[in-house]
């Protein structure tokens, strides 16, 4: 690959000199570098160098001056690329997936945080809502939670009148955590603003590419994600019985 070589020299107002050297694949790049230093109230001398390299340091002192050899005007210099990824690595779906993953967990977090909530909020109101009142033990244990980690999480949900902790109907013995009626419209309205975030970061996909993606994405999580401690993947798998008290 061609890789033009500039070097040469530079005066501040003081006097003061300055070595440039550098290597680059377009000259419009050293034209933009090199208009930036003549902004910077620098002299350049391009009288350096082999011909081919005093030829390139011309055009872009002509280009630092308002213009290039060929006459173009600084606005018609296309601007550098600005993306920082590394081509190969782009081949590489778990280096994908992390980068992506990032972007989606930042968009995410900004909604929740928003109206005062974490992830865990989150998960905790939906798992409520699909499987229904739960004994604390049981939600730390679903999702592989520390009970006290739990604990906070519902209090928190129970303090703003989206869950309940009450007796369960079946078994006056046990207490358990439920979804409030405020609750559901609440997680409802939170559901659509998370769904806003998918349109951001999903745009160039249509609707059938995005549900292409949401269900190879879900096979995935599905092979990743862990049972609960204690009890083994497969087939037969089912949730550990619910223990007696909170």
């Amino acid at each position: 690959m061609e890789q033009p070589i500039v070097n040469g020299v530079a005066c501040d107002a003081t006097g003061a000199t300055f070595a440039v050297v550098g290597i680059s694949n377009m000259a419009t790049d050293w034209a933009k570098v090199f208009s930036s230093l003549a902004d910077a109230d620098l002299t350049l001398d391009a009288a350096a160098g082999r011909g081919g390299e005093q030829a390139l340091m011309r055009a872009v002192a002509a280009a630092a001056a308002g213009g290039t050899d060929r006459g173009d005007s600084r606005a018609e210099v296309p601007p550098p690329s600005m993306s920082m990824t590394p081509p190969s690595v782009l081949n590489l779906n778990a280096y994908l997936m992390y980068a992506l993953g990032k972007v989606a967990r930042r968009r995410l977090t900004e909604r929740l945080e928003a109206r005062g909530l974490r992830l865990w909020h989150l998960t905790v109101m939906t798992l409520l809502a699909d499987l229904g009142p739960q004994m604390k033990t049981a939600l730390a244990s679903r999702l592989d939670m520390n009970a006290s980690d739990l604990v906070k999480i519902v209090n928190d949900l129970a303090r703003i009148g989206q869950v309940d902790c009450v007796r369960d109907r079946t078994d006056r013995r046990r207490v358990v955590v439920e979804l409030t009626a405020e609750g559901r419209t609440y997680l409802a309205g939170l559901s659509a603003e998370i769904a806003s975030a998918d349109d951001e970061i999903l745009a160039p996909l249509d609707a059938a590419e995005r549900e292409q993606l949401g269900s190879l994405l879900r096979r995935v999580h599905s092979h990743l994600e862990r049972p609960p401690a204690g009890v083994p993947r497969g087939r037969g798998y089912a949730p550990p019985a619910p223990r007696t008290g909170d």
